[in-house]
């Protein structure tokens, strides 16, 4: 054998180990993605069934609830507050007349006389 073929021998050997290398590689590598690839398939189906268990639970508890169940419709309730004045800038007495107007009562002020007025006087002839 010449020095060529030789060469060219260990080329084509080189060459078959570097493929079968590479494609051995791959099917490792494969192998691997499947295998994770099954194992994630696996724990969703045992998570399933655990779901499935609970929703049957579930099921079975609220079908037993329902023959319990009452509607209840009472309407709408709404509660009016009506501002009570307090003394912030307005003196005692103008609170407490705010007040009393918010009540709808009445109450005798400065410009109402609390007794009955004598006829005969008038407070125009004074002046």
């Amino acid at each position: 054998m010449t020095f060529k073929v030789k060469l060219l021998v260990i080329a084509v050997v080189l060459a078959g180990v570097g493929l079968g290398g590479w494609t051995a590689r791959g099917w490792f590598e494969d192998a691997k993605r499947l295998a994770i690839v099954e194992d994630r398939q696996e724990l969703a189906e045992q998570i399933r069934g655990d779901i499935s268990g609970i929703a049957q639970t579930v099921e079975a508890r609220l079908g037993e609830l329902r023959a319990n169940e009452r509607i209840i419709d009472r309407g709408i309730i709404r509660e009016i507050q009506k501002p009570i004045y307090q003394r912030v800038c307005a003196e005692p007495d103008v609170v407490r007349l705010l007040n009393a107007a918010l009540r709808g009562e009445s109450i005798p002020g400065p410009a109402e006389p609390s007794v009955e007025v004598p006829s005969g006087t008038s407070p125009a002839e004074e002046r």
